[in-house]
């Protein structure tokens, strides 16, 4: 693609949204809501995908990076969420997203008295493995020393471990690819582009979007409209209806990200009465988190405090080496928001279970959910629209393999750059990951690492710039590479990121404004 070739392709997917009516439109395009379109415009409706930040900006983008089975929500009853968490664990990793979701074995720990909390730990590991049909490898004890081999644990922390299969993903990649995947299969997709109205006439959405680079307005008209705002839920239905009753209240939670040691080959989850932590081996980094707190207020204020951190790390101490979680470690944080049911009890102790509303006007509000069962939310979604718009197939998630086959990519890359380098470059494209390897045609850096101590290469910059709407230096640092996760999109780096920006992205121009329904 030519430089100016993104800019040319916004502007067609804004003379696309604007021409005639879609059937649907979703706001919010983290994991959900991308699923949402994908979903819709493989059954064949005319999709719209918008998000006011970036494709999986927010809360899908500062997850602890698990896909996992709901242990821990077996203390709350809720069998039938841990089946269904376990079912798309696998499927995910299996046939869906196999290079964006691995398997990781996860050790846990269990502090307190040991006999009662060994008997309470084995039984919760029978039904989980009960609850998986004894799939194999089933979960198990396992005694310190083996414990201590899977992870640097230090000796004498630990009352009684077990040891589980899970997996591990990039989740701002993840969201990325299903967002690709719903431009893929002819949704219109736009980021950096916020509702500020929204007005229901004769059987239709008629919704005011403002467009961040230019501050250009103009009106999208949809049959049906699907609010996947994830922490902006109620904010957007306020747009429609401002009496709106709080459909979520908000937790935060709080990663750090640090170098990773020798002797990781699991992570590590510590539980006991009041918290549930994990630390995470991931894209060559251990990751550690999360806090569960109440928060208030504007979500795009959720940032890590000092506070925040050294609780996170004080999770650890005593059961990790005290090298290892030295502040001045510090590779980087992250904050994110849990989307959870109003109430005033703990925050660590409310349902993670998704709710889906059908307001006064006909929109579809998402609110809560997981990561892991994303696609099983998206259909339930999809299933409150209106008749017409409810096609069969809604009824069967797609299991088609998002980023492409790998056969024969691995060793293309590796003609090309290191293993290293090629192993970074398939898990976060999986085939598509070929595509980089044309920028070196055009540009002589392409290949080029971008900051000597990390895997990113140039050619992933302009790419995502070029195919995977990529718009500001954070889209490039944050999500389309893992400098700023690495603490390494230093003052030189995001100048030279800002740089190939302007090169390649030409100013669209502003979207005509239209009137909006009064």
């Amino acid at each position: 693609m030519t430089p100016s070739g993104a800019a040319e392709t916004r502007a067609r997917a804004f003379e696309q949204l604007t021409d005639g009516i879609v059937d649907l439109l979703v706001i919010g395009g983290g994991i959900i809501g991308s699923r949402v379109a994908y979903e819709a415009a493989r059954a064949g409706l005319r999709v719209a995908l918008v998000d006011a930040g970036d494709f999986g900006g927010a809360t899908s983008a500062a997850s602890s990076k698990l896909i996992h089975g709901g242990l821990r929500y077996l203390a709350t009853g809720d069998l039938r969420l841990v089946r269904e968490l376990q079912r798309e664990r696998d499927v995910l990793s299996t046939r869906v997203a196999p290079q964006l979701v691995r398997p990781l074995p996860i050790v846990l720990l269990v502090e307190g008295a040991r006999a009662r909390r060994v008997s309470k730990l084995a039984a919760a590991l029978s039904l989980y493995s009960a609850i998986s049909g004894f799939r194999r490898p089933r979960p198990r004890l396992i005694p310190p020393g083996r414990a201590a081999e899977l992870a640097p644990i230090e000796p004498g922390s630990i009352s009684a471990c077990g040891l589980i299969d899970e997996a591990v993903t990039h989740d701002a990649r993840l969201a990325l690819a299903t967002a690709r995947a719903a431009s893929r299969a002819g949704a219109i997709a736009l980021n950096h582009v916020r509702a500020v109205e929204i007005h229901q006439a004769r059987g239709r959405f008629e919704v005011m979007l403002e467009d961040e680079p230019t501050q250009g307005l103009l009106t999208a008209r949809c049959r049906a409209l699907v609010n996947a705002a994830g922490p902006w839920v109620d904010s957007v239905r306020r747009l429609a209806d401002p009496s709106a009753r709080p459909l979520i209240r908000l937790s935060k939670g709080v990663h750090v990200v640090l170098p990773l040691a020798a002797g990781w080959h699991a992570g590590v989850a510590v539980f006991d009465e009041s918290r549930s932590a994990v630390a995470i081996p991931w894209q060559g980094m251990l990751v550690i988190g999360a806090t569960d707190t109440a928060f208030e207020g504007n979500p795009a204020g959720a940032v890590p405090t000092p506070r925040d951190i050294e609780t996170v790390l004080g999770w650890f101490r005593g059961v990790l080496p005290s090298e290892q979680l030295r502040p001045d470690r510090l590779l980087s944080s992250f904050a994110g928001l849990r989307a959870l049911p109003p109430g005033r009890g703990e925050t660590v102790r409310a349902s993670r279970r998704h709710r889906i509303i059908v307001g006064r006007d006909g929109m579809v509000s998402i609110a809560g959910g997981k990561l892991t069962n994303h696609r099983v939310i998206a259909l339930d979604a999809l299933r409150r629209l209106p008749a017409e718009l409810r096609p069969h197939r809604f009824t069967v998630t797609d299991d088609a393999l998002l980023g492409g086959h790998l056969p024969h990519v691995a060793a293309e890359l590796e003609r090309h750059v290191d293993r290293e380098t090629a192993r970074h470059l398939l898990h976060l494209y999986g085939a598509e990951a070929r595509l980089l390897l044309s920028y070196a045609d055009s540009s002589p850096r392409a290949l080029d690492r971008i900051h000597p101590r990390g895997p990113d290469l140039w050619a992933q910059a302009q790419f995502a710039v070029d195919g995977e709407w990529a718009m500001t230096v954070d889209d490039l640092a944050s999500r389309r590479t893992t400098l700023a996760v690495r603490g390494l999109a230093t003052e030189r780096i995001r100048a030279e990121l800002a740089a190939l920006l302007e090169d390649r992205l030409a100013a669209p121009e502003s979207p005509v404004v239209s009137p909006s329904l009064r």
